[in-house]
């Protein structure tokens, strides 16, 4: 069997279009489904999961899920969030998701920029704490671009061969 899954949670739609390069990328049987789709995980032998990074960590029904992983299954975790490559807080998020799938075999992670609403931008620009971050979130506006959803694709094809020809 070598069934995969892409699946996602996406609120702005961001995460689900790198969920969709995800699928587009890679061979073989596959699903691709909203998060809330996604129960049973038997039948897949790879799970792509996808989430935005929210208030520096993980909305609620993505830790939920990631809790529910079985034993030994191979998952890629992958985030969209507002924050500088590489910026501490959307690796905080992607490593405790990592720590949360931690029965589970994370082949790897990616994460990459996404647009955020301008409500979320203006209701977080309203507190001085958060002045760093929201300077950052504007410049994701364009994001995930074109480039972003290329390299989502080199992450799939990468993540589905390991899991194939990698070890268990």
């Amino acid at each position: 069997m070598h069934k995969t899954l892409v699946t996602y949670f996406s609120r702005t739609g961001n995460t689900k279009k790198v969920a969709e390069a995800i699928f587009a990328a890679i061979d073989g049987e596959k699903d691709l489904k909203p998060m809330e789709e996604a129960h049973p995980l038997d039948g897949y032998s790879l799970v792509f999961i996808g989430f935005p990074v929210q208030s520096h960590s993980l909305p609620y029904k993505v830790e939920q899920f990631l809790k529910t992983i079985p034993a030994k299954k191979k998952i890629a975790l992958f985030c969209t969030h507002g924050a500088l490559p590489g910026h501490r807080l959307s690796r905080e998020a992607i490593e405790y998701a990592v720590v949360l799938a931690a029965k589970a075999k994370v082949l790897g992670t990616f994460a990459v920029r996404g647009r955020l609403s301008m409500q979320a931008l203006d209701a977080l620009g309203q507190s001085p704490e958060h002045q760093e971050w929201t300077d950052m979130a504007a410049s994701a506006n364009t994001h995930p671009n074109e480039t972003d959803l290329a390299e989502a694709m080199v992450f799939a094809r990468q993540i589905k061969t390991l899991s194939v020809h990698g070890s268990d």
